[in-house]
């Protein structure tokens, strides 16, 4: 399933900037950004609990904030993407 996680982060102090560092690592784990604080994640459900668990546990909830957008399993049909930083499918394979 595809979930969009995006979120805002209060960079005010270190230990926002730290927590900021933190939660687009996690996401890196498991998905592609797509902006800077947007991730697609091409994840099954214990890849998805395992990432909302480790961003719950990092963020402040009186300071910042995380939204999370479930595309599901079609998610192909559903993503119109325009312009530079094309994505791709996290199925596919990657040769470097």
């Amino acid at each position: 399933m595809l979930v969009l996680v995006s979120y805002d982060v209060s960079t005010m102090d270190n230990a926002g900037k730290g927590r900021l560092r933190r939660i687009a690592k996690h996401c890196q784990d498991f998905g592609q950004r797509v902006q800077y604080s947007v991730f697609e994640c091409d994840v099954d459900p214990g890849q998805w609990e395992k990432l909302k668990a480790r961003l719950l546990k990092v963020y402040e909830p009186e300071e910042d904030s995380l939204r999370f957008y479930f595309l599901g399993s079609n998610w192909e049909r559903r993503v119109e993407h325009f312009g530079t930083g094309a994505s791709h499918s996290q199925r596919e394979a990657i040769i470097v």
